[in-house]
């Protein structure tokens, strides 16, 4: 049991060094082909209720989830474990690259290309970016920095930590499933409701995590520590998200801006409630934002080699 645990612990914490060394690949990234067999499945799956939307997901997670427990029972070495434990971990975290998506809209907002940077942060938030200014455009990736830190780093290393290399495509599965259909547009708002609802419950408690990192990393971007408390407690229930909420008012107080406010989605306008207590944030904010992301990500990696430890005993 605890030759088990020393092999998922491991393999997480190799898998994260892995994606802070070299981010996605730029080609054949599993993620992407479950997504293109994800759609290629919702052309003979998809109907406007829930009941075909509760299949589709449950279809998808469990072939996910199946696929990740044929590997782990297939290799009985435990250096073949831990190397296949860092791949899967490696395939599902996003970290890396999600700071360098932050780096490169900084870097288009310092050159005065608001253009360009409307185009960079389309990658990250699906917000009309043509309603952005520059303000606006650092706003939305600092929030996507502090959401997808918690989706595509700490609960996949959760979840891993919990079920090994079968809870990794799993949630990785679910995860990719409420990017793809989780909408509450006229096509999703039934099929897609099943994705969503089980994307919130993956991640509660991993949102929960990040925003206790966050609040603990408070020195590394030399912020106060009772503003995020402040704005934690006082201010996510603004938020429309039950789980963003949580990670993006840490962040914002721990950054000393103010995030939320008015969004455009698909020309109508949301109003996502003000999380913060400083003012909006810069393109020089972001550089703050990715050190605090760093710092939770590596919290999460430590954390979730204790609980395998734990765990498997």
């Amino acid at each position: 049991m605890g030759g088990r645990g020393t092999v998922t612990a491991a393999g997480l914490a190799l898998g994260w060094a892995a994606d802070q060394v070299l981010g996605d690949p730029s080609r054949w990234h599993p993620v992407a082909g479950f997504g293109r067999l994800a759609a290629a499945v919702e052309r003979h799956s998809y109907a406007d209720d829930r009941l075909h939307g509760v299949a589709h997901v449950a279809l998808l997670v469990s072939a996910a989830a199946g696929f990740g427990s044929m590997v782990a029972r297939a290799i009985r070495l435990p250096v073949l474990a831990i190397l296949a434990t860092a791949a899967a971990t490696w395939t599902v975290l996003g970290g890396r690259s999600l700071a360098r998506e932050a780096e490169a809209i900084a870097a288009h907002l310092d050159a005065g290309d608001l253009a360009s940077a409307r185009v960079q942060v389309s990658h990250l938030v699906s917000r009309d970016p043509e309603t952005l200014d520059a303000d606006g455009v650092a706003r939305a990736a600092v929030e996507s920095v502090a959401e997808n830190t918690s989706d595509a780093v700490v609960a996949p290393l959760f979840w891993g930590a919990v079920a090994g290399i079968p809870g990794l495509f799993a949630y990785r599965a679910i995860n990719t499933l409420d990017a793809m259909v989780g909408y509450r547009n006229d096509r999703y708002r039934n099929f897609g409701w099943a994705a969503a609802k089980l994307d919130d419950l993956a991640n509660w408690l991993p949102a929960r995590i990040s925003g206790g990192l966050a609040i603990v990393a408070v020195p590394v971007v030399g912020g106060r520590t009772g503003d995020a408390l402040r704005a934690s407690r006082q201010q996510s229930g603004q938020h429309p998200s039950p789980n963003g909420r949580v990670v993006e008012a840490a962040f914002a107080g721990a950054l000393g801006v103010t995030l939320g406010g008015k969004n455009t989605y698909d020309g109508v306008e949301e109003d996502r409630g003000e999380l913060g207590l400083g003012p909006a944030p810069t393109a020089a904010d972001l550089a703050s934002a990715n050190r605090l992301a760093f710092a939770v990500s590596a919290g999460a990696a430590v954390l979730a080699a204790v609980i395998a430890l734990l765990r498997r005993r």
